[in-house]
């Protein structure tokens, strides 16, 4: 699916991920925690494909769980003793639940990161805290386009290493270990050339003075404002609900919710709505264009 909403203003772009990720870390709400899953897991594969995916499979899903058991070895609070280890520790329903709550809250938040990454580009960072933080607009942009580029040149790197004999994953434990030294040196020298030279050209172009004209294609038009009153408006919907205790829940020392009725349900509703964002604009242009070839 073609990703419309990356094509929308750079600060609708930037405020609806500055909302959907810090909602996701304030909200510890099972209801919540879930909705917010499973809108960046849809959002994430529409975009990505198989990559986010594998990225799930891989390192989320294994992270939670480890989470999850790491967190009751250290942590024993809680009024649930399902038993007691061989120290005398005990260990409790809501330990276990928090682990697996804040598992959870991890992977959503780099589930809405790895999206974060292929909508907000270099050029939309710039062009929104370039006037403002220049220097540190620079640096977080290169730092955004480091590990896709650091990735990209270690792939090349090892295949030319490769081809005049010297293969990591071959050979003695020592030649490997030689082998991986002197990959990591070029790879340091790499990074370490590459940001000076990034940031003399940088420099050159006269970027971070204070009468520098720049170009920009972004320009804040209809829809831009529709969606921005949409993202206010959930927003400021869902703050309302943490200040009404909408969204409350408690895992220690015993486990208390916020009752899902009908007060509180259209927040979690508002909720969803705001992280489904994307995917709702996706989908609606994906019909819009597939309406306008069947007229042709």
């Amino acid at each position: 699916m073609r990703d419309s909403f990356s094509d929308y203003h750079p600060f609708i772009n930037f405020l609806f991920f500055v909302s959907v990720i810090g909602f996701s870390l304030a909200l510890t709400h099972p209801l919540a925690q879930f909705i917010s899953l499973i809108c960046a897991i849809i959002y994430a594969v529409s975009i990505n494909g198989k990559k986010s995916l594998q990225f799930l499979l891989k390192f989320c899903l294994p992270t939670v769980l480890l989470t999850a058991l790491i967190n009751p070895v250290f942590n024993h609070k809680g009024a649930t003793v399902l038993l007691s280890f061989s120290n005398g520790n005990p260990l409790t329903l809501e330990s276990i639940l928090y682990g697996l709550s804040a598992g959870a809250m991890l992977m959503t938040t780099l589930m809405w990161f790895s999206s974060f990454n292929r909508v907000m580009t270099t050029d939309k960072f710039i062009f929104l805290f370039g006037k403002a933080i220049p220097s540190l607009s620079l640096v977080f942009s290169m730092t955004l386009r480091f590990v896709p580029n650091f990735k990209s040149q270690l792939a090349s790197v090892t295949e030319a290493q490769k081809s005049i004999g010297r293969d990591i994953s071959s050979g003695s434990f020592v030649s490997r270990i030689k082998t991986a030294a002197v990959i990591f040196s070029v790879m340091v020298t790499w990074a370490l050339e590459n940001a000076i030279e990034t940031a003399d050209s940088m420099k050159s172009r006269g970027y971070g003075l204070k009468n520098r004209t720049f170009f920009a294609i972004y320009r804040f038009d209809k829809r831009d404002k529709y969606a921005l009153i949409l993202l206010c408006g959930c927003c400021s919907l869902i703050i309302t609900g943490l200040f009404i205790s909408a969204f409350d829940f408690r895992y220690f020392p015993d486990i208390h919710s916020a009752e899902l009725n009908i007060t509180t349900l259209p927040f979690y509703f508002v909720y969803f709505i705001l992280c489904i964002i994307p995917v709702i604009l996706n989908l609606k242009e994906n019909i819009k264009w597939k309406t306008s070839v069947s007229k042709m």
